[in-house]
């Protein structure tokens, strides 16, 4: 399995470099800062592809928040999604709460719709969706996202949170496989 990781990592594209990715999220931050600064905010990382975005993110606003996770995946370490299966709810009350769920890309868009859709059905007030990738997929998305870093073509990413069959997550910058 490691060679096969190295392969990935190795003949891959760099589609993004560490210091544009951090323009975007510097960005994104200014928009959920003149957004949300006012609305008693709960920030949702939809784990696990979230993490970084909504760490590097949660530095950048500047007013008060509260955090918590959410877990529903199709993927589950696979290169393509299936049944969605929930792993972890969050424990906050989201009831009359401003919701921000922070994913690493809006794919085709099932999850994040199921998890706002899950928002809205526990009481939240109003949900927002930030991620730091949109891909340009050819056909219609059941949600558009608030507030988007980039944009890349459709190929399979990894880096910035988002992996290769569970590695990769951890590369500085968004890079696209080769050879899928």
């Amino acid at each position: 399995m490691l060679k096969e990781i190295e392969h990935i990592q190795n003949t891959a594209d760099l589609i993004y470099s560490e210091t544009q990715v951090e323009c975007a999220l510097d960005n994104m931050a200014l928009q959920i800062n003149n957004t949300l600064a006012d609305t008693n905010l709960l920030v949702l990382c939809v784990l696990n592809g979230g993490i970084i975005t909504t760490g590097k993110l949660l530095t950048r606003l500047k007013f008060p928040l509260a955090i918590d996770s959410i877990n529903a995946s199709r993927y589950q370490n696979k290169t393509s999604g299936g049944e969605i299966e929930w792993l972890l709810e969050p424990k906050t009350a989201l009831t009359d709460r401003t919701i921000l769920l922070v994913d690493d890309i809006l794919d085709e868009g099932i999850t994040l719709a199921v998890i706002k859709d899950y928002c809205i059905q526990h009481g939240a007030k109003q949900v927002y969706t930030a991620v730091l990738l949109d891909k340009n997929i050819n056909k219609s998305k059941p949600l558009t996202a608030d507030f988007v870093g980039l944009t890349v073509e459709n190929r399979y990413l990894f880096g910035y949170g988002m992996d290769y069959k569970g590695y990769l997550r951890n590369a500085p910058g968004i890079f696209a496989c080769k050879d899928l």
